[in-house]
């Protein structure tokens, strides 16, 4: 049963969710249009035992996670703390070896720093657990690919660049820069990224895909070393995009993949796969992007900020994930069942988690669940409430002046 609240005219958000839990799992979806919250709806169950999802319930949201620490940056920019064209190694000076020493803030941001690759950094997954482990690690590696080129998805490793770049210029660690940047500002519910005992309590379970799901499928394909090997020379030679050494150096953790959906997972920050939200903080968080810096009367950035943020970096596919990801300061482009949204930026998460802010439309849209699936920017599940909400968006636009505004309309029983 679907619980929580819709505003008349945005009924189809809620029934695109009810559908989607028929399959199993739990998930929630946050809608914000013109400012105001606009659908805040949830539905199916948290865990094996079948416990229902409640209002408050978070989930791991993998890649999504990555939006929000970017979002995070951008507030320090706008401060003047950090120059978006400046070397990292201004700010986090041991970083400046190895051939690294002219890399931006802004290749940073945009997956052009030529350090996608994880698998050379550690030799077993639960490394990505320690912190200053990865930083070192990163202070001592030589860039894989030439910095400044073309992008390459940097899955992992984008989080502990950006979040020690925030932790060097602010002087505080990334989780307490983000409760008192953006979860307190904005009266966030549940904004985490490394999360206390009280928070995991309030954790959904991720449903392991099964073994023929796309992460294991893809594990499974992307370790047989002697196959990416002859795959990548041949592709090389022929200069085929196609670089499966490549993604399996960025995208699969050595070790048991399995690792990834533990709870401990979530103890320790770990900036570009382990945020804990509630869909309505993901899309208080994206509602303020959309109108320009601003929510309820509180301004964290500028509108120039914002413009230079969403402004597109790069335009060809990308080397890791072969698509052209358009990739901003941090965010790539948001899509629909109908493709692409103009204007509209965010990012999703392996799992079918995924946020986004279209300015155009003033319309935030945010989504989390526990039926992991699809591919490292999610599924199809996103991309039908996406929709859902960009049809009820425009709808209300047309009729913005001659109709009266419909409450907010409980639905089901709150939780």
């Amino acid at each position: 049963m679907i619980r929580g609240q819709v505003e008349g005219g945005f009924e189809s958000v809620a029934r695109v969710l009810e559908r989607q839990v028929r399959r199993g799992g739990g998930a929630a979806v946050c809608v914000y249009h013109r400012g105001r919250k606009v659908v805040d709806v949830w539905a199916g169950t948290r865990d094996s035992a079948g416990r229902p999802w409640e209002a408050g319930t978070m989930a791991m949201s993998f890649s999504t996670s990555k939006g929000v620490v970017s979002t995070l940056l951008h507030i320090l920019a706008d401060r003047g703390l950090l120059d978006y064209d400046a070397p990292v190694a201004r700010y986090w000076p041991e970083f400046g070896q190895a051939g690294k020493e002219s890399i931006t803030v802004r290749e940073v941001l945009s997956h052009r720093a030529g350090l996608p690759h994880l698998r050379t950094l550690i030799d077993h997954a639960e490394r990505i657990l320690d912190w200053d482990h990865m930083v070192r690690a990163l202070e001592e590696a030589r860039p894989g690919l030439r910095p400044g080129r073309r992008s390459a998805y940097h899955a992992f490793t984008f989080g502990w660049l950006a979040g020690e770049l925030i932790q060097r210029v602010t002087g505080r660690s990334l989780p307490e820069v983000l409760h008192n940047e953006l979860t307190e500002p904005l009266g966030l519910d549940g904004l985490y990224i490394g999360a206390p005992p009280e928070a995991k309590e309030r954790a959904a379970e991720l449903g392991r895909p099964a073994t023929g799901g796309a992460l294991p499928r893809a594990a499974g394909l992307l370790n047989v070393s002697a196959w990416t090997g002859a795959v990548t020379g041949m592709t090389r030679a022929v200069g085929v995009p196609f670089d499966p050494k490549l993604m399996q150096d960025a995208l699969v953790p050595p070790g048991n993949a399995g690792f990834l959906f533990e709870s401990r997972l979530l103890d320790v920050p770990i900036p570009a796969a382990n945020g804990l939200f509630t869909a309505r903080s993901l899309a208080r968080v994206y509602a303020m992007l959309a109108a320009g810096g601003t929510l309820d009367g509180v301004r964290l950035l500028s509108a120039e900020t914002v413009s230079r943020a969403s402004e597109i970096q790069t335009f060809r596919p990308d080397r890791v994930l072969m698509l052209p990801m358009h990739w901003r300061l941090g965010y790539h482009s948001a899509f629909s069942t109908r493709g692409r949204i103009p204007g509209a930026f965010g990012h999703f998460g392996y799992g079918g988690s995924g946020a986004f802010a279209d300015p155009k439309r003033e319309l935030a849209v945010a989504m989390i669940n526990n039926r992991v699936s699809g591919g490292p920017f999610g599924d199809a599940r996103i991309a039908f409430v996406a929709n859902a909400a960009l049809l009820a968006a425009r709808a209300v636009r047309r009729r913005r002046d001659s109709a009266r505004r419909v409450p907010l309309t409980v639905v089901g029983s709150r939780a």
